[in-house]
């Protein structure tokens, strides 16, 4: 696994993890669960283990992951208490922002390597 993908995925974690209501249920969007039951169904796909080499695929995965953190966080938000949802949401919002803003930066750092 690339540098790229894990800070990708430390960020995912890191927005998942920013929901004080997160339980140990799942938080992935019900849209996304069907995609996902059937893909893996069909196997790991040739895409996983395909490395992306230009800064352009690169951009596009650390923003999909990114955005997919964001989507998780807020379903955690809905499903906790509705005294603390908009903190919630909002401070999920607040690191999806933060964490847009630094992908050039991870880019120029894995860049290094």
């Amino acid at each position: 696994m690339t540098r790229l993908h894990l800070m990708a995925c430390g960020l995912a974690m890191a927005c998942a993890a920013i929901s004080a209501q997160a339980q140990a249920q799942d938080n992935t969007p019900p849209q996304n669960v069907q995609l996902q039951q059937q893909e893996l169904a069909k196997g790991d796909p040739a895409r996983w283990y395909k490395e992306d080499t230009t800064s352009a695929e690169q951009t596009r995965t650390l923003r999909k992951e990114i955005g997919a953190a964001l989507a998780e966080s807020t379903n955690a938000c809905k499903k906790g208490p509705a005294s603390e949802r908009d903190a919630c949401i909002r401070e999920a919002r607040a690191t999806y922002k933060r964490d847009m803003d630094k992908v050039p930066q991870v880019l120029a750092e894995n860049k290094k390597q």
